[in-house]
């Protein structure tokens, strides 16, 4: 397997241990339709509001900002993929959109940038 791949790999699985320490419920991890997809779906128990998580994964953040990443684009997919998922379950939740961001190059030696609503989902008008 192509090391990026097992880096992604390896990127979500420290991002969910993260969030379950920080008390979240993972309801679902690379959760997919179509070409939507979603790398985590998660929601605290006491809160009506669906967390919808990016993680973005990379061995050194030394030349390039991994928020970068997080483009126009990947930004109207998320919205898409969150939008499909709450309609498939039909769950009267509020949605926030958070983003991990995962520095490091093995499992015991990285460093976690948790950005909790990240983004608002653009709005759009009608002419």
């Amino acid at each position: 397997m192509p090391q990026h791949i097992n880096l992604g790999k390896e990127g979500e699985q420290i991002a969910c241990e993260y969030l379950i320490t920080q008390g979240f419920t993972i309801r679902e991890t690379n959760w997919r339709m179509g070409k939507l997809e979603i790398d985590i779906v998660a929601h605290k128990p006491d809160e009506p509001v669906l967390h919808i998580v990016e993680v973005k994964s990379r061995a050194s953040d030394e030349h390039f900002d991994p928020m970068q990443a997080i483009t126009a684009g990947k930004i109207r997919n998320l919205v898409n993929a969150a939008n499909s998922y709450i309609n498939y379950y039909q769950l009267p939740m509020a949605v926030q959109y958070d983003v991990m961001i995962i520095v490091g190059k093995a499992l015991d030696d990285y460093k976690i940038h948790f950005i909790p609503d990240a983004f608002e989902p653009p709005l759009r008008t009608i002419r």
